[in-house]
């Protein structure tokens, strides 16, 4: 099985930079409340951790918890993410925070580290193992870029559930319906959904979700890769539906333990893992940070000019510094993840995309990672082909609660180069992701017709729905 296609990939990017960038006051409380919980965590196992520079965080999103391990542990290192905008939004967390020190801000792969073998004492994950299908590949990574007695530590990742139906994945609070707000509240939610709250928007993103680790599975797949490790246990206790039964399967449990309730309700792992050997004393130097890294291409080491790039001697790749981060995916990768402006897609962040609009669009609102255009009720966009194989149109946009207040079903009709039109049913408030395979052409009309229309008390325009990208991609992903 593939552990992450290149359309979990660019979903990837587009998340972050939707989720990092669109509500930055909102990221900046939430990451916050995040660096609270992993720092206690790493606190209490220090002794265990030892050195922890230099380190790397994978899956850093905007960077702000190796921040933390910057100003709070004293720590050098690197933040990873497959987003390089939500990387450069990080650096306003500096300025936000008053902090003094930065991590070196790379855009990579969790499956392609561009680090040497052997090269960082502490690596660290959170809420990103879940998100690959295979998770053992990215264990192998990181255990190849560990020294010899590095820490891997990871958190926030989902524990499955043996006392639930499955029945539907959950969304986040504030798109439940009353009945299941009721449930949740009570704790008992849990009995009938798969996978974690939230787990609805991002795989309606196209990110998967690979949330079929039991504790057991954890423990194993741990042991299996490296030579002792410390665990932290966190078991769902959400109402009286989850803590009376919490409390009931310790009583089970032979040392009173939370194994068994983790077995039973599921919650989080959290674990600090240490490879095989004996911890080296050399110093980190991030003053040439470039010694720890290699080319992703061929994996050569690579070197830092006077302009601030990245290159590699041996195939000739290079990474120049763009707004503070270094994108060291590889070239082919680099090129499909981040395309620009390009006639196949159409990002509302980006100046310029007015022109490949038709008709039916109102003026533009939102913030970077989050610009949007609201349509009256129809509205049409040209697309042209720019590469070969089979396409689909991707549509994303955003659905406002007042569609469902108006007694009708909301639905989205797709219509492409004046074919049949393909009816969508919107059946919650929020996310809107649509994708619909394309006929082979050099270009596309689309045109857009949602419903019902509504309006906002002291405006006088007529709304249905907003959306911020359209674009074609791979239908093999």
């Amino acid at each position: 099985m593939e552990a992450q296609s290149l359309s979990v990939k660019r979903a990837q990017v587009e998340f972050h930079n939707f989720a990092s960038l669109g509500e930055p006051d909102r990221a900046a409380g939430i990451y916050a409340e995040e660096n609270v919980r992993r720092g206690a965590l790493l606190r209490k196992h220090l002794d265990f951790v030892g050195t922890m520079s230099p380190f790397l965080e994978i899956g850093a999103n905007a960077g702000h918890t190796s921040y933390m391990l910057c100003n709070e542990f004293g720590g050098e290192g690197f933040a990873l993410d497959i987003s390089a905008d939500a990387l450069r939004h990080g650096i306003s967390l500096q300025d936000r925070w008053g902090l003094s020190r930065a991590p070196v801000r790379v855009a990579g792969d969790a499956l392609n580290l561009p680090f040497a073998n052997n090269s960082l004492r502490l690596v660290c994950a959170f809420q990103m193992l879940s998100q690959f299908m295979d998770i053992e590949s990215v264990f192998l990574e990181v255990k190849r870029v560990l020294a010899p007695g590095g820490v891997f530590y990871f958190a926030e990742e989902p524990l499955k559930r043996l006392l639930t139906l499955s029945l539907f994945r959950a969304p986040y609070l504030d798109t439940m319906r009353p009945w299941e707000r009721t449930l949740h509240r009570n704790g008992l939610l849990g009995y009938l959904v798969r996978d974690v709250i939230g787990a609805h928007q991002e795989e309606s993103f196209g990110i998967r979700q690979n949330h079929s680790m039991y504790l057991p599975d954890w423990r194993r797949l741990i042991e299996k890769h490296f030579a002792s490790a410390e665990y932290e246990i966190f078991v769902r206790s959400k109402g009286w539906g989850e803590t009376s039964m919490r409390s009931l399967a310790k009583k089970i449990d032979r040392y009173g333990s939370d194994w068994v309730p983790a077995r039973l309700l599921g919650g989080t792992l959290a674990a600090f893992c240490k490879k095989a050997g004996t911890a080296g004393a050399a110093a980190a130097d991030l003053d040439h940070f470039e010694r720890y890294l290699r080319c992703p291409d061929c994996h050569s080491g690579l070197t830092r000019d006077a302009a601030e790039t990245l290159r590699c001697a041996k195939c000739g790749y290079d990474a120049p510094n763009e707004g503070g981060v270094y994108n060291v995916l590889k070239l082919a990768d680099r090129k499909e993840l981040y395309p620009g402006d390009r006639a196949d897609l159409i990002d509302f962040s980006i100046p310029g995309h007015e022109s490949k609009l038709g008709q039916g669009w109102y003026e533009l609102e939102g913030v970077f990672g989050n610009k949007y255009r609201w349509m009256a009720g129809s509205a049409t966009a040209e697309l042209k082909r720019v590469k070969p194989g089979l396409q689909m149109v991707r549509i994303r946009g955003h659905v406002h609660e007042q569609s469902f207040l108006q007694g009708v079903p909301a639905t989205v009709d797709v219509r492409v180069n004046g074919g049949p039109p393909r009816r969508w049913p919107i059946e919650r408030n929020g996310l809107l992701i649509l994708e619909q395979p394309v006929d082979d052409a050099p270009a596309y009309t689309v045109e857009l017709t949602a419903a019902p229309k509504w309006q906002s008390p002291g405006d006088a325009r007529t709304f249905t729905i907003s959306v911020s990208m359209i674009r074609l991609v791979d239908a093999a992903g």
